[in-house]
């Protein structure tokens, strides 16, 4: 008997013997546990290749290396998804909510471990990208197939996929709050009370892996704030406003770049060597650029601001105040160029430690500006950390994982209030200008963005093939109406489809229609079917989505509609069954 499946005997005892609801309890343990040692995989995974390279006769000396190791990893990533993964990865949290709304929350199986491989590969070897999106998604892969592995049903399922997502949000930071609001607002925009059980012991479980296993130096975390004073809420309500115009410059500018690597979709080595190559170019003028960027964020919180310049050809012109603040508010615009040449070189990567980057930076920026005209005036350290809360809550629409993520990766509640208003205005403004977020928008505009409407979640798991109707009695065009008389007495129907030899449908017969001329027997004979029939108001296609059905539903009045290959003929959809399985789903999918 295989390791496995001892494994599973237990727990299939559990699924028998145990409630669903206990059984899911017990499931988020489980999942929480699997989840938290991936992040710690990954993490440490991305810290070790990082120290071989930078121990490795001081090879980071050399600008040239600055290019070829970004290019490696991104080429490397690229190799093992083509070869190993037939090229199908499926990065960022778009498509775990993709996923849910269109696959009934059915995570392919790889992505329990391709995720943290070609991520940590990318990262480590120096691609501008964060780690955070490829945890959500092997936490929410590890979730899903739980759920499918023990014959959970849709709704459960979901909830194992977000608390896999919450428990790899609250390893990587350390920040159990941060995960369980991460899954509430990205994933499950709909959910009841109870589901915050297993939400909160998933993320409980996975933070404790990280705590436990992981050294300080590779969790990202800050020991000291600064105090929050009333004198400053007019500089933080200015934070706000900056953070959001650069949330918007943060997503337009991700797809601006992504359409420019679109005409390489299909020359994937190609649009690897051209993006990595830009990504190192950009490495080799902003050293910081190079990996995830916490090590940056760190140098900003510890008012060590002037390390960062190290390395760079910048640094020739010596130890000026200004020339720093110029090159830290530039690391702020460019850090979503490298990140979105990263990914759209073939690399694997999110943008949710890159908008904290460009936080921190943005933070630092406007309040080193200020004290440079009035000296002493604002904490830099605190304005990096919540810089980092409104740009993420404004690039990824989640004030609230934003607001206590701080909080927590900072130790405390002191700058609760400036978080808040931070976080609160970015999204505001943001909202105005960019209604969904970065890894939704694309999602909105092909009509795909469906777990934020729960109405349209339903109709796109429905699918026509499941709910049509062949019991509708077909009759030739070129019959009688006696015929269709005896057609009538023999069917409980009162809609008849007109169906050529071919099995095209050319019309229909309604009862209401022949109702009066079917007692005529003189007529019996000479009155053909394709005199009497009519055209359906509408048809419709057995690939359509459930939504364009409904619409045609709503524009014809019409209460049955024909389904149709092509030209030929399969059966007729009906708004009842429609509302009954609707009715089903809404049961099933309700109080996730």
């Amino acid at each position: 008997m295989s390791y496995l499946k001892k494994y599973k005997i237990p727990l299939l005892w559990l699924r028998r013997h145990t409630s669903d609801r206990n059984f899911v309890l017990i499931s988020s343990v489980l999942v929480g546990f699997t989840a938290g040692l991936a992040a710690v995989a990954l993490k440490t995974l991305v810290h070790y290749i990082q120290v071989l390279i930078s121990y490795s006769n001081r090879l980071l000396e050399q600008p040239y290396w600055l290019v070829l190791f970004p290019m490696f990893g991104i080429l490397l990533t690229v190799f093992i998804v083509r070869v190993f993964l037939n090229g199908k990865l499926g990065r960022g949290t778009a498509n775990i909510l993709f996923l849910i709304s269109q696959k009934s929350s059915i995570v392919e199986r790889h992505k329990m471990y391709s995720h943290v491989i070609t991520s940590g590969i990318t990262a480590g070897f120096g691609g501008s990208a964060g780690l955070e999106s490829p945890i959500v998604v092997t936490g929410s892969a590890i979730g899903s197939n739980f759920g499918r592995d023990y014959h959970l049903n849709y709704r459960d399922r979901t909830l194992l996929l977000a608390c896999g997502a919450a428990a790899g949000i609250a390893a990587v930071f350390n920040a159990p709050i941060a995960g369980v609001l991460f899954a509430i607002e990205v994933l499950l925009t709909d959910i009841s009370i109870t589901a915050f059980i297993p939400l909160i012991i998933s993320a409980v479980v996975g933070a404790l892996c990280s705590r436990i296993i992981l050294q300080e130096d590779i969790l990202f975390y800050f020991s000291s704030v600064q105090d929050f004073t009333a004198s400053q809420l007019p500089y933080f309500i200015l934070l706000g406003i900056f953070c959001g115009f650069l949330s918007v410059y943060y997503t337009r500018m991700v797809h601006k770049i992504e359409d420019l690597f679109e005409p390489f979709n299909n020359q994937v080595y190609k649009r690897a060597f051209i993006g990595s190559a830009i990504l190192g170019l950009l490495i080799m003028l902003f050293p910081p650029l190079f990996g995830e960027g916490y090590n940056s964020i760190k140098l900003l919180e510890s008012n060590s601001a002037g390390n960062l310049i190290q390395g760079s050809p910048f640094a020739i012109f010596g130890e000026n105040e200004w020339l720093l603040l110029g090159f830290i508010g530039v690391l702020a615009l460019i850090k979503v160029v490298a990140t979105t040449c990263t990914i759209s070189a073939g690399g694997n990567g999110g943008n949710f430690a890159p908008s904290m980057f460009v936080g921190a930076h943005a933070g630092f920026f406007l309040a080193r500006f200020i004290n440079l005209l009035q000296p002493g005036k604002l904490p830099e350290g605190s304005f990096t950390m919540i810089g980092m809360a409104g740009i993420l809550s404004g690039v990824m629409h989640a004030p609230l994982t934003a607001v206590f993520l701080i909080a927590e990766i900072t130790g405390g509640y002191t700058l609760m209030i400036p978080l808040m208003l931070v976080s609160a205005s970015a999204f505001a403004l943001v909202k105005y200008f960019e209604p969904y977020s970065l890894d939704t928008k694309k999602l909105a505009q092909k009509g795909q963005l469906l777990t934020h409407n729960k109405d349209r979640t339903i109709l796109r798991i429905m699918k026509i093939g499941h709910l049509i109707e062949t019991e509708f009695q077909p009759i030739a065009p070129q019959a009688t109406l006696g015929d269709l008389v005896e057609v009538i007495a023999n069917s409980h129907r009162n809609l008849f489809p007109v169906v050529s030899a071919e099995q095209k449908l050319v019309g229909i017969i309604l009862l209401e229609n022949v109702r009066e001329i079917m007692f005529k027997r003189e007529k019996y004979n000479t009155l053909l079917v394709q005199e009497l029939m009519t055209q359906p108001p509408a048809t419709v296609q057995h690939d359509d989505s459930m939504a364009d059905v409904m619409k045609k539903f709503d524009e014809t009045g019409a209460w049955n509609l024909p389904v149709m290959n092509g030209e030929l003929y399969l059966g007729f959809v009906s708004k009842s069954s429609i509302f009954t399985k609707y009715r089903k789903l809404l049961i099933k999918t309700t109080n996730v």
